[in-house]
């Protein structure tokens, strides 16, 4: 009787370390942004105006200036901007992409590898909207949405 209490009570401490580490995980996933060029006139967008310009509803930034969206390739960064900014999935998203592109109406957002690439082509384009990891940021860009 002795082991199976004492079998049980270490299985039931590693359950419960195991269920605080997996909770820890949660608070240690990176925040990301959506950011502009630091020369950018535009100061703050909502999430329905980051939508429209990343599924083609728009192509200005609100003020007005052409708006160009880069997004990651792949990743939990391009997973949680679907889910909480656009709020479609994948397949959905690039079944709205493919209709503009049909249609001639526009295309999807320009894929780029991660926050580095995200961050050096809005440097060099203050037209180029992006996602990227909060750590990411930097003087050359300033964080216009945080979903």
């Amino acid at each position: 009787m002795k082991t199976f209490s004492n079998t049980f009570s270490r299985t039931l401490t590693n359950t419960i370390a195991g269920l605080c580490l997996l909770g820890m995980s949660v608070f240690a996933h990176a925040q990301n942004v959506v950011v502009v060029s630091a020369k950018s006139s535009v100061g703050s967008m909502t999430k329905d105006q980051v939508a429209d310009i990343y599924l083609g509803n728009s192509k200005e930034f609100p003020g007005g200036g052409q708006a160009l969206p880069l997004l990651p390739s792949s990743g939990g960064a391009r997973v949680e901007f679907f889910e909480k900014v656009l709020g479609k999935n994948e397949a959905q998203a690039k079944a709205i992409w493919s209709r503009l592109v049909f249609s001639g109406k526009g295309s999807a957002p320009r894929e780029v590898a991660d926050s580095s690439e995200t961050v050096k082509l809005i440097s060099a384009n203050p037209n180029c909207i992006g996602v990227i990891e909060k750590s990411a940021v930097n003087s050359s860009v300033k964080v216009v949405f945080t979903p």
